[in-house]
């Protein structure tokens, strides 16, 4: 039956038509953005898991970023602990030396020490960003030197971090509150010329000093130098632990990265070839809906 009120085929053609061009928006959408679920509308539940591996990647890169300010600080210590550690046996020289010299040579030989010592208050103050970590206060409430290392959540939602520390009672070369560091705790010398000092402040040129004396001194520096050696060995292995969890934190984001890629991106072959085929389908639908509209002009032809 033909009708000039209800014209099925128009109205078919055009339902047709109506999702081909839904289709075509959404391909096209996919195109643009590169992600076949950029909404949660798309796909709630990868929409969901996306979304959070994003966030956890954020949190680590601010990880990453921690992780590089610390190993500039601990390299610097690092370079200062290895310099200081040189100083100290150069001063052990002097003084081995000093102990069978003249008292003229002693006195040219502690001007020698005197500029060590200067050298490795300098080294000791070497600092990044500000900080030191070979000059610090033991009367103060931070004990270690502490890097936010790791960020992992598990199914409930808690959130665990990890840290990577050094214990600043190793590497304190100087003691800024109490001298208690490696390099100024003092030591006391038994001799005829018995004194107190330490390995900044040692004098070779004092008044009576016989073999006893440089032999406790030769003795206070080695205990410097062990401890010296000690702090740098610490040092190394938290610059080793950094350099490992900063590489293992930048392949980890790029892991998750690819996770989320393979839930959300579009497959751009597959877009290119869809879109191809939507662009056919949708100038048939227009003709389509053109031959069914004119059926209704063909009745008129039975009135003439």
């Amino acid at each position: 039956m033909s009708s000039l009120l209800t014209n099925a085929s128009a109205m078919t053609a055009l339902q047709t038509l109506t999702n081909i061009n839904k289709d075509l928006a959404t391909t096209q959408n996919r195109i643009s953005t590169g992600l076949r679920v950029n909404e949660a509308s798309d796909n709630a539940a990868y929409w969901s898991i996306a979304t959070t591996m994003r966030s956890d990647n954020k949190a680590n890169s601010v990880v990453q970023d921690a992780l590089g300010l610390a190993a500039g600080k601990i390299d610097t210590a690092y370079t200062a602990m290895d310099s200081a550690k040189d100083v100290v046996d150069q001063i052990k020289e002097k003084v081995l030396l000093a102990k069978t010299s003249s008292t003229e040579d002693r006195t040219k030989i502690q001007s020698e020490i005197t500029a060590l010592q200067a050298q490795l208050t300098e080294t000791a103050a070497a600092s990044y960003a500000g900080s030191s970590l070979l000059t610090t206060d033991s009367t103060a409430a931070a004990t270690e030197f502490s890097v936010i290392s790791s960020y992992s959540r598990d199914s409930t939602g808690a959130v665990t971090t990890g840290e990577i520390s050094v214990t600043l009672s190793d590497i304190r070369l100087v003691d800024s509150g109490a001298d208690t560091g490696i390099l100024d705790t003092e030591f006391t010398t038994t001799g005829a010329g018995a004194a107190t000092a330490s390995v900044l402040t040692l004098d070779i040129t004092a008044a009576g000093l016989d073999d006893t004396d440089f032999n406790d001194m030769l003795t206070g520096i080695e205990t410097a130098l062990s401890s010296v050696s000690t702090g740098a060995a610490s040092l190394g292995a938290a610059k080793s632990r950094i350099d490992l969890q900063t590489s293992f934190t930048s392949a980890l984001m790029d892991a998750i990265d690819r996770g989320v890629g393979q839930l959300v991106d579009a497959d751009m072959n597959e877009e290119s070839t869809r879109l191809a085929a939507l662009q056919t389908q949708q100038q048939l639908g227009i003709q389509a809906l053109s031959i069914a509209n004119s059926n209704a002009q063909s009745i008129l032809s039975l009135f003439r």
